[in-house]
């Protein structure tokens, strides 16, 4: 037999091993539409980032900050509503799904936090913007900032409650990637709309939220193993490949933005860009790890192999 014959059988062999019923997949591709739920993840980060940067601002002093952020907090929140809602179908299932309180359902806590956190961010901005209610604002906008966090990062927990391979198995990282992704949006949004006297803290804040998203990207990449591929390849792979280089770009400007109006515009808008295709590129990561049954069946088989080696050991 030819070397060519034997990759060959060993190829046929792997898509026997893996092959499922009628050739079907194992998992469907997740029935969401790209643009409304990652625009829904990525604004819902702006969002509740944008509360604790307004929070900030407001305490030590930096108005123009802290308009900054409760108007982005604001627009954020809407914009992340109208795609979730246009996802669903009909706004009744949203409000359907506030008929409960489960704990143990991200879903239904998502909406709960949604529906908590809008109100407020919308008093916070709107007080702000006709100088009226003044302390009824400055409270509304430490509530949402409150809540900012859960809110940024209750979507990993969404989707990494979920079969699909590439987000299941990074639910540890998700969190962290989530949150420096949205951290460093807020920020670049803060460095484009706010004058360079106010705009240190959205500097700094947006090297952090870099580094931690760079950081947990290739963490989590290095744990999952064989299900990286999903993230390292095709549509997924330029995307995301494409959200590190403007991270290291927007953060290489921050570096330097304090010097320069100029700078700090390059410098945001490579940060808003960059999570957007970061989040874009979770998305595709996930759909395409649906598409291969090895993602689904070699984790599967890993856990049920450890499981047996620890009832060995228990009662050697």
């Amino acid at each position: 037999m030819t070397t060519r014959g034997r990759v060959d059988g060993r190829a046929a062999h792997m898509t026997e091993e893996f092959a499922s019923y009628y050739n079907r997949r194992i998992l469907k591709p997740p029935t969401w539409r790209e643009v409304n739920i990652g625009g829904y993840l990525y604004l819902g980060g702006l969002a509740g980032a944008s509360s604790v940067f307004a929070a900030g601002g407001q305490l030590t002093g930096r108005p123009a900050l802290a308009r900054v952020g409760k108007v982005a907090a604001l627009a954020g929140i809407t914009l992340s509503l109208v795609a979730l809602v246009e996802d669903l179908g009909r706004p009744a299932r949203f409000v359907n799904m506030l008929r409960t309180f489960k704990p143990t359902s991200p879903m239904n806590m998502g909406s709960w936090l949604l529906a908590a956190y809008a109100p407020l961010a919308g008093v916070s901005a709107l007080c702000d913007l006709t100088g009226k209610l003044p302390l009824v604002g400055r409270a509304a906008c430490y509530g949402a900032a409150v809540i900012g966090p859960a809110i940024t990062t209750y979507t990993a927990v969404l989707v990494s409650d979920t079969a699909v391979p590439a987000w299941h198995e990074g639910h540890r990282e998700m969190p962290f990637l989530f949150a420096g992704s949205a951290t460093a949006t807020a920020a670049g949004a803060a460095l484009i709309a706010t004058p360079r006297s106010e705009n240190a803290p959205a500097r700094r804040a947006a090297v952090l939220g870099a580094a931690l998203e760079l950081a947990a990207g290739r963490l989590m990449r290095r744990r999952i193993g064989m299900i990286a591929e999903s993230y390292e390849r095709g549509r997924a792979g330029s995307l995301l490949r494409a959200a590190e280089a403007l991270a290291l770009a927007g953060t290489a400007g921050a570096l330097v933005a304090g010097r320069s109006r100029a700078l700090a515009l390059l410098s945001g808008a490579a940060f808003m860009a960059g999570s957007a295709c970061l989040r874009l590129g979770v998305f595709s990561a996930g759909v395409a790890s649906t598409e291969d049954p090895r993602y689904t069946v070699v984790p599967q088989r890993n856990r049920l192999s450890a499981a047996s080696q620890d009832r060995d050991r228990q009662y050697a």
